[in-house]
């Protein structure tokens, strides 16, 4: 997620965050989290990855599907609550190995949210497309 996503849909993202399922903190960077006004008391309800992309003033929260799911409806709901506190714009995204396992989970994946399907790693999938509704 950081070597692929970040450099084709965040360039230049920090990386504020990293976990996994065994570690929970593989990787903090507590003083910023704290400047963007960024809980940081309980990594158990922090997404797999934490990136802000400055340029754009935008938090992506990534979940990895292997570890957690995708970003389910609930998800959404459990990290909106948990950062409630923070004016940053939030982008959610579900990180999928292949498509396969994608097929697996689409129906489980949060309206208003993206997924990213690491064997096509150029594309994301976005989760109601009004917003982008329109000719190319």
């Amino acid at each position: 997620m950081i070597n692929e996503f970040a450099p084709r849909f965040a360039p230049g993202a920090q990386v504020l965050y990293v976990g996994d399922a065994a570690k929970k903190s593989l990787h903090v960077e507590t003083e910023s989290l704290k400047r963007l006004g960024l809980p940081l008391t309980e990594h158990d309800k922090l997404p797999d990855v934490v990136l802000y992309f400055e340029s754009k003033g935008w938090l992506y929260l990534i979940e990895a599907v292997t570890s957690h799911g995708p970003v389910s409806h609930k998800r959404k709901r459990e990290l909106d609550s948990f950062f409630q506190k923070s004016p940053i714009p939030r982008v959610y995204v579900s990180a999928f190995a292949d498509l396969a396992e994608f097929k697996r989970h689409a129906h489980d994946i949060a309206w208003e949210t993206e997924a990213w399907i690491t064997e096509m790693p150029d594309h994301l999938i976005h989760f109601n497309g009004d917003r982008f509704l329109g000719p190319r």
